[in-house]
This record gives C-alpha cells, structure tokens and sequence, in this order.
C-alpha cells in the first residue's frame, strides 16, 4: 500500500539566521494492504513529521513516498501536483491529529456526518446512523450531540476527531496519538473500531505513547531514533 524510502525533512529558520533544523531524516519502511505499522522513538524524533509528509501537511525535503492510489496508482505522495494530493486526502486517506479543528458553530453529530455525505453517497438517515452509533460507541453522552465540540472538553474531542476520521471508512488511516487524552474504556472502545475498520481492509499508520499498546495493535513497528 505504501512505502516510504529515506524520507527526510528539515526547516530553515529565517528568523535565526537562516537555521536549519532537521525534523526527521533518512525514514524508510513498508507497509502492505490491511497493514499496521506502529512509529516509535523518543517525543521530539520527528514521528509526527513523518505522518505529516504522508498525510502532505508538510512537503518532504527528500526521499520518496510511494503510494497506491486507488484513483491514479503507483504516485510519489512527495513529489505529485498539489491537485492530486488533495483528492488522494478527499478520496482515500483519513487523519486523527491530537487536536480537533473544525467551525465552531457546527454540532458534533454534523462534524461526524459531513465525511460520510461528502464521500460515500449515502442517504442523509444512514449518515446519521452511523454517525450517532459511533457517538454512543465512544461515549459521548447524547445531549452533546448537538452541543459544538469546541466546548468540549480534550478527550470528548479527541473523540470527535476519531469518530470523523473513520466515519467514511478511509483506505488508509494515519493516526498521531489517538488515545493520549483517553481514559480505559474508551480506548479500548477505539481499538475495536480500528480492528473492525482493519477487516474492512483500511491499512493505518500510527504513533501510541503507550509502547505495549503500540506492539499490541500493529504488525510491526518503524523505530525512529
């Protein structure tokens, strides 16, 4: 599905001097259709930076990023128009950051609904469906779901940003720390929604600050140092 050959970024601070700081360097792993491949290594080594060049958020200073498109193919995700990596992000890839962005003024059940409208075709009643079922699967309590997440508190919206991340079933999933600011149950709530997503054959990237629960849900792991 992917495979990521001696990726590296670094930035030029033009406010000290022109200083260059390298975030992530010589990056390279493999991961097949249906795969899960965990990221590792001290805070601060560049984990999040290499979801970020995947996802395109950030563009790669060098190495490649190899991906089957199911709309054009074999693609260098580094090196492809802008154009097409926005379809790519739109058709076939999901992203759970550690934050929540979304416009203040939309409900929870909307936030959740629009990726499942937007990309699936289905009707606006099976939509809501799904999005009210993965609400109650991951805890949140009823009144909210017309209540705007940004007056939630960080594990309700984190989620939220779960809960739309994988609402349209995404071919591929990158996930930067998706359980951080979770209790018990409602990880292991997240897990079976990624085991079952999983089977449906989405392939995921992620990053776990817990290590035993990094080993216990992915294939293998990529460690960065």
């Amino acid at each position: 599905m992917i495979t990521v050959d001696k990726l590296s970024k670094s930035f030029t601070l033009h406010i000290l001097n022109e200083k260059k700081i390298v975030a992530c360097s010589d990056i390279s792993f493999h991961v097949p259709p249906g795969g899960f491949l965990g990221l590792s290594g001290p805070s601060g080594v560049g984990k999040s930076t290499v979801l970020k060049c995947l996802y395109r958020t950030y563009l790669a200073s060098s190495g490649a990023i190899r991906y089957n498109s199911a709309a054009y193919g074999s693609v260098d995700l580094a090196k492809i128009p802008d154009r097409a990596v926005i379809d790519i992000r739109y058709k076939e890839m999901g992203y759970v950051s550690q934050f929540l962005k979304v416009i203040p003024r939309v409900s929870a059940l909307a936030v959740i609904m629009e990726p499942i409208l937007a990309r699936n075709g289905v009707s606006r009643d099976a939509a809501r469906k799904r999005a009210i079922g993965l609400l109650e699967r991951l805890r949140i309590p009823s009144h909210l779901f017309d209540a705007y997440p940004a007056t939630f508190s960080g594990g309700e919206q984190q989620r939220i940003n779960i809960a739309r991340a994988v609402s349209w079933k995404p071919r591929l999933l990158l996930l930067d720390e998706p359980t951080a600011s979770l209790d018990k149950d409602s990880v292991g709530v997240v897990l079976e929604i990624l085991k079952e997503l999983r089977e449906e054959g989405t392939t995921m990237i992620g990053i776990f600050h817990d290590t035993k629960l990094l080993s216990s849900v992915t294939d293998s792991v990529c460690h960065i140092c």
